[in-house]
């Protein structure tokens, strides 16, 4: 054993090995050594997109999921942990805009060094498994689920409103707009209505409504809360204000009906105007003769389709000089266009009731509309000067100015105004969802191909299934001009499946949503392996799904989890899989922070700055009162601590700190700062501080090696009583850290490894056989114990050691068990309290009575002091303390 520690020969020794024995190769139905099935565990972390370089998050996510796979492998599960690639979408086309290179020589290179960035951290996955998005064999699959859904109706193609950037000429999801613009162009988004494939996910609504609060116990709360809010079920009426308007062939619009939908129906009494949406027909039909509404509605389709966007925007309007009538009253209400109203949700138009609907108030007030109160709350006062909000109160509020309602509470009036409405066959109670259909189509380059043929004579034909995978051509280099495959002669001409003639494909890609709803599926059962058919998924599958663990950022917490819900669902409907949640367990690690500076310039833009390359100046507490970058001298401005990202250039490069210190030390400080669920602040001083500790763990297990060798199977019942205060130490240190490893509260785990070097240094011993015994048992148990966070180090240290010939491998080693009799203790340690206050301690025989603990606590020299004549009373809690009450 070399007397000093060397990372990079260290965490060479132990990856040869494992590469030697092909140690994570993962199979189903593992053995013991008894012959039985292990029980299985499939731990799995988000995958990556393949931007070049692993950040820190990632070193936390995947060292959080091989910590969790060594712990669990060590107690006798099989264990699987895989990894692939969320290889398309636009950043790579991004990229090969600004390199001049296709996307796919870019994603593969990336692929390959980030992928070497994951061995050298020593991770343990199953690289057999390995799945690429952007590979045929994967997203072949992607297409055939399509057109098994497209042929059930699950996927259907209408014209949706989208957010169009007319720059880079494609659609943009929601979060792809900032501030109504581009988040790549820049340009002003506009909104558009365009051909698109959409998942029929609303059908699934209620299902994945039940599941969140009935299947998903091991799930965070705040992410089932959040899953329940997005699919935002309300009880409501829909119901219609009939109206005669005609377009210009004589026939009413709509049906002469102008549908709304409401959960506030006890307040119907108070509507005073409608909103439609920019795109209702109405609202088309009034602009032709109203120029000045035709601008304001060509201003509105310029504005974001984000409703979080809606709920923070300015409310603005026109009125369309439109009336519609009251179904209940008779009453001509004004229609009005709003920039708030989404034609994609409900109906595209609302009710108004400003008297108690907080954003319909301030559109009144903004343009002197009528506010009329029909609910009213028993000692409250309705003012028309300022919004209060009681206003909206529905628990305790009556109907009031309502007529045959008034007096009614807030479901009396419900139901009977629905009653009525229906019987007027003009309205009914309804069940909606705020969750809208999964729009998959992309209008880009990078993704997969929508599996479609256009015809002049047939019109949409599916590609057959024996002509999957549609393969993307990997040549395109995108120019910003939008979709290069509309100039790809090759990929875009091809004869119609049906009637031979000349046809062209579909242009459009999936999704890259798509491409992660079911990826972790293909890890259960990858394409090639031996013995494996043709097929999505198969009986492997079933196997290790569900999944045991899932691990990511708490930004998934919606979509990507939603949408594997929804298509994990469809795909058990079709047969393919037997189990109804993909996830069984869900942990949200937290963002990994760090400093941030930078220098901003007249014009208001922010340069940044990486902490590496800014010197502090500190104050004499050791806190940042000033910096300057290296490079010029010059002063920065401190801009507090903030999640790592590109923009803010405050990352840290995991390779320089595994080249620098070795991995097994970034892999222990991310685990040590902080709790996997909570943010972790990057600290210099703390990798250094973990840097030590290692070397440290190192210094011990030399020194010890020529003991250990000497070592015989201890006989543990006859020891000194020093040397069974040692084994009961390291015992109880071992019982807590083992709690925390089931609790997955890894950073308490470092901690306990750290107080078990600290006793295993402190501990005095002679060259008997009873202290060899006493170390080489807690030498074995420290390093099973810190294995799983720093696997290289232990590794080499159990083999140079000789700990190998005792339990073999400690890959394989049995994870150490708690030993009952090294925590009984003959003596019991008593802290002492005088009127609550710690006054001394007594030590007493494990099976001393309550007399005895008494007379020893009052006899305490300490104690006598804070007591003058007999106590009151005398509390005794057992084996803990005991309480004098003077």
């Amino acid at each position: 054993m070399q007397d000093k520690y060397s990372p990079a020969d260290v965490e060479k020794s132990a990856q040869d090995h494992w590469q030697a024995i092909d140690a994570y190769r993962a199979a189903e139905h593992a053995k013991d050594k008894n012959g039985q099935d292990k029980k299985k565990f499939y731990a799995c972390s988000m995958l990556p997109y393949p931007s070049g370089k692993l950040h820190m998050g990632h070193v936390r996510n995947y060292t959080i999921n091989d910590v969790m796979y060594r712990h669990l492998r060590m107690n006798g599960y099989n264990v699987l942990m895989p990894m692939g690639w969320d290889a398309f979408g636009m950043p790579a086309e991004n990229a090969a805009m600004a390199n001049g290179v296709p996307p796919a020589q870019w994603t593969y290179s990336n692929i390959d060094y980030m992928k070497k960035q994951m061995q050298a951290m020593g991770l343990a996955i199953d690289w057999s498994r390995e799945m690429t998005a952007c590979r045929p064999e994967y997203y072949k699959w992607n297409q055939w689920m399509f057109l098994k859904m497209l042929e059930k109706g699950i996927i259907y193609k209408k014209t949706g409103t989208v957010n169009w950037d007319p720059i880079d000429q494609t659609v943009l999801a929601n979060e792809q707009v900032i501030d109504g613009r581009g988040w790549r162009s820049g340009a002003l988004i506009e909104k558009r209505e365009i051909p698109m494939y959409y998942a029929r996910i609303t059908s699934y609504a209620e299902e994945l409504l039940d599941f969140v609060d009935n299947k998903l116990p091991g799930w965070p709360e705040r992410v089932r809360i959040m899953q329940s809010n997005w699919i935002g079920k309300s009880t409501g009426v829909r119901f219609a204000f009939p109206h005669d308007i005609k377009d210009a062939a004589g026939q009413a619009i709509n049906d002469g009906k102008l549908w709304v939908f409401t959960t506030r129906a006890d307040t119907i009494m108070g509507v005073t105007f409608c909103a439609v949406a920019p795109e209702h027909a109405l609202a088309t039909h009034a602009a032709q003769a109203n120029p000045a509404l035709a601008a304001f509605i060509n201003e509105c389709k310029q504005g974001s389709v984000i409703e979080a966007d809606m709920a923070t925007m300015e409310k603005k309007g026109m009125a369309t000089g439109l009336f519609v009538t009251h179904p209940l009253t008779g009453k001509q209400v004004e229609v009005w266009v709003g920039n708030y109203v989404l034609i994609t949700y409900g109906d595209g138009a609302v009710m108004g009731v400003p008297a108690h609907d907080e954003r319909d108030f301030a559109f009144a007030k903004k343009y002197s509309l009528a506010i009329q109160q029909v609910v009213d709350v028993n000692g409250q006062d309705y003012s028309l000067d300022a919004w209060q909000e009681w206003y909206g109160d529905k628990e305790n509020g009556r109907c009031v100015n309502s007529a045959k309602y008034d007096g009614m509470n807030y479901q009396q009036a419900v139901d009977a105004i629905a009653a009525d409405l229906a019987a007027r066959n003009i309205g009914e109670k309804k069940i909606t969802y705020r969750l809208r259909d999964w729009g998959i189509s992309r209008q880009r380059y990078w993704g997969t191909p929508i599996p479609i043929i256009h015809c002049a004579d047939c019109g949409d034909v599916p590609v057959p299934e024996k002509d999957l995978p549609v393969v993307l051509p990997e040549d395109c280099v995108p120019d910003g001009s939008g979709n290069p495959l509309n100039k790809h002669e090759k990929f875009l001409h091809v004869d119609c499946p049906q009637c031979g003639k000349p046809a062209r494909r579909e242009t459009d890609t999936m999704d890259t949503f798509v491409d992660s709803s079911w990826y972790y599926m293909r890890y259960t059962a990858p394409q090639g392996a031996p013995g494996s058919a043709d097929k999505m998924v198969d009986e492997r599958t079933d196997y290790w799904m569900p999944m045991d663990q899932y691990i990511g950022g708490i930004e998934h917490a919606v979509l990507h989890l939603l949408y594997a819900r929804f298509w994990t669902k469809v795909m058990r409907d079709f047969g393919l899989v037997k189990f109804d949640e993909p996830f069984v367990n869900l942990l949200t690690q937290g963002m990994v922070l760090n400093e941030t500076y930078y220098r901003e310039e007249e014009s208001g833009k922010k340069t940044w700055f990486n902490p590496a390359d800014v010197e502090l100046s500190l104050d004499d507490k050791g806190r940042p009162v000033a910096a300057k970058l290296t490079a010029d001298g010059q002063p920065v401005a401190i801009g507090g601590t903030e999640k790592m990202s590109k923009s803010k250039n405050n990352g840290i490069d995991p390779q320089a700190q595994i080249d620098q210190y070795g991995a097994d030390t970034a892999r222990l400080f991310t685990m040590f700062a902080s709790p996997p669920e909570q943010t972790l602040e990057w600290s210099g001083t703390g990798v250094e501080g973990a840097n030590r500790f290692l070397k440290r763990v190192w210094n011990y297990a030399y020194a010890q090696s020529a003991r250990i060798a000497a070592a015989a199977p201890g006989d543990f019942a006859s020891l000194p009583e020093s040397h069974k205060t040692l084994r009961r130490e390291i015992h109880k240190i071992l019982q807590q850290a083992d709690h925390d490893y089931k609790r997955i509260q890894y950073n308490t785990v470092v901690s306990a490894c750290m107080k078990m070097l600290n006793t295993l240094e402190g501990a005095k011993f002679d060259d008997s056989a009873a202290s060899n015994a006493v170390i080489t048992e807690g030498l074995s148990i420290f390093l099973r114990l810190l294995n799983p966070v720093a696997p290289h180090i232990t590794h080499v240290a159990w083999q140079e050691t000789g700990l190998t010939k005792v339990h073999g491998d400690i890959l394989d080693a049995p994870w150490p068990q708690v030993d009952p009799a090294a925590l009984e203790q003959a003596e019991l340690e008593l802290m002492v309290q005088v009127n609550g206050k710690l006054r001394g301690s007594i030590k007493v025989s494990k099976d001393a009575d309550k007399a005895t603990i008494e007379a020893a606590a009052l006899a305490n020299e300490n104690v006598q002091k804070f007591i003058e004549g007999a106590p009151k009373k005398v509390i005794v809690v057992p084996g803990k303390l005991v309480n004098i009450v003077a």
